[in-house]
C-alpha cells in the first residue's frame, strides 16, 4: 500500500454552495426512505411467506435481532444478498447524513467514567481547527489494579459531517484480555465458547463489539476458531487474530500474520485498512472487491473498525456517517499502525463497556451517542459472531 495518510477528503461530499447545514432536507428525505423501505421489505415479506418453515425458524432464533433483521439474514442466507444490498442501498440514497451542524449538546462525557491516573494524549480533531469541549480526551471507564483498562473517547467524524459523533476504545493488553464467540448462525454450530455473556460468562468482561461481515457474504472472507476452520482462510485478507495469551494483532494473512500454534482464532475482512501506519490508498476506490458491495466505500454510514499500535495497544471505532477512508483516519490518528474495518450497518455496530457489581449482572454502556444496539443485546444469544474482551486474572 502506498503511504498517504488524509486520502479520505478525496470522498467527502461537498458543501452546499451558501455553506450551511441541509438538516431542512432531513425530514422529507426520512419521509421517502420510510416508504422506500416498506415496499422493499413488502416484497422480502412475500419471497418470506412463499418460503415459509424456514422463514419462521429464523424468526424465532434466540436473541435481540428485530424481526426485519432476521428476516434480512435469511435472505441472504438463501441467495438474496441481491436483494438486501439493494434495499440498504436504496435507503442510503434516500437518506444521506446532513452536512454541518454540531453535535446536539456537544460532546458527551463518557457514560460510568471512572476516576484512573491517565497519561494518554488527547486526540487531535479530525475536523482540524479548535476541538469541542471534551473532544478528543481520553475518559477511564475500565480500571484494573488503579490503571486504565478500558478508554474512550469521542469525535466528530469528518470535516463536513460535523453533527456526527463517533467513539473511540483503547484496550490494554496488559490488563485484558480477548476472545472471539460465536453466533448461533454465523458461524452456527457447537462451541466451547459461548454465543452470549449471560450467566457465567459475563465474569471479568470488560468491552465487547461486533465482528465483520456475514460469513456468506461474496468477499469470502475466513474464519477460524477453537482449531476448527469454517470458511478458508485467504492470503492477503485482513485478518484479526487472537492469540493463546488473550492479545491480538491485525494484519494480511499470510504475510503479516499466519498460523502458528499459538493461534486460537482468526477472523478475517475485507483488505487491510491500514498497513505499516499508512491508510490504503484504496479506501476510496477500491470498489466492491476491496470493500464489499453494500453500499459502496465512499457511503457515509454506520461502520466499525479495529487496529493495533506500535506498542500492542487494541484499538476499536465505531459510528455513524463514516466513509471507509474516514474510519480508516480515525484508526490513524489513535495510533493504529494495522488496522482493518469490521462490520457496517446500524443493526450490527456496536461498542459497549462494562461495570463488574459484586452479586449483580455487568452493567453496560453505548461506546457512542447514536449506537443503536443496546448493550443488553450481549446478554442474549448473538446471531453473528462478536468479541468480548475481559479482565485478567
Amino acid at each position: 500500500m502506498s503511504p498517504t495518510r488524509h486520502a479520505s477528503t478525496a470522498t467527502l461530499e461537498p458543501h452546499p454552495p451558501d455553506g450551511r447545514a441541509t438538516r431542512s432536507t432531513a425530514r422529507p428525505r426520512r419521509g421517502r426512505r420510510r416508504a422506500l423501505l416498506r415496499v422493499l421489505l413488502g416484497f422480502v415479506v412475500v419471497v418470506a411467506l412463499v418460503a415459509g418453515g424456514s422463514v419462521a425458524a429464523a424468526l424465532g432464533t434466540p436473541g435481540t435481532d428485530p424481526p426485519v433483521v432476521k428476516i434480512a439474514e435469511w435472505a441472504r442466507d438463501h441467495g438474496m444478498n441481491w436483494l438486501v444490498t439493494g434495499l440498504e442501498q436504496a435507503g442510503y440514497a434516500a437518506d444521506r447524513p446532513t452536512v454541518g451542524g454540531a453535535p446536539a449538546g456537544g460532546i458527551p462525557t463518557a457514560a460510568g467514567a471512572v476516576s484512573a491516573p491517565s497519561t494518554t494524549p488527547s486526540l487531535a480533531p479530525v475536523t482540524g481547527g479548535t476541538a469541542l469541549p471534551g473532544e478528543g480526551v481520553w475518559q477511564t471507564v475500565v480500571a484494573a489494579h488503579g490503571r486504565p483498562a478500558v478508554q474512550v473517547t469521542t469525535l466528530r467524524v469528518d470535516p463536513q459531517h460535523t453533527s456526527f459523533l463517533a467513539g473511540v476504545m483503547r484496550l490494554d493488553p496488559r490488563l485484558v484480555r480477548g476472545e472471539l464467540h460465536p453466533g448461533t448462525t454465523d458461524p452456527g454450530g457447537t462451541w466451547r465458547a459461548p454465543t452470549s455473556l449471560a450467566g457465567p460468562a459475563a465474569q471479568g468482561v470488560a468491552a465487547a463489539f461486533n465482528g465483520g461481515f456475514k460469513l456468506s457474504d461474496p468477499s469470502h472472507n475466513g474464519y477460524y476458531s477453537e482449531g476448527r476452520t469454517v470458511r478458508p482462510l485467504v492470503d492477503g485478507k485482513a485478518s484479526l487474530v487472537l492469540r493463546q495469551d488473550g492479545t491480538a494483532d491485525v494484519g494480511a494473512w499470510g504475510s503479516e500474520v499466519r498460523m502458528g500454534p499459538d493461534v486460537v482464532s482468526v477472523r478475517q475482512n475485507l483488505t487491510p485498512l491500514v498497513d505499516a501506519g499508512t491508510l490504503n490508498t484504496t479506501c476510496g476506490s477500491g470498489g466492491e472487491q476491496e470493500w464489499g458491495n453494500t453500499v459502496g466505500q465512499s457511503a457515509y454510514v454506520h461502520r466499525s473498525g479495529f487496529g493495533v499500535t506500535a506498542d500492542g495497544t487494541e484499538v476499536y471505532v465505531g459510528g455513524p456517517a463514516l466513509s471507509v477512508c474516514t474510519l480508516g483516519r480515525i484508526l490513524l490518528d489513535a495510533g493504529v499502525v494495522r488496522g482493518m474495518e469490521l462490520d457496517i450497518n446500524p443493526n450490527w455496530v456496536s461498542g459497549t463497556y462494562f461495570h463488574i457489581a459484586k452479586g449483580r449482572p455487568p452493567q453496560g454502556f453505548r461506546l457512542f451517542p447514536a449506537e443503536m444496539v443496546a448493550p443488553q443485546h450481549y446478554f442474549s444469544a448473538s446471531s453473528r459472531d462478536w468479541y468480548a474482551w475481559y479482565l485478567r486474572q
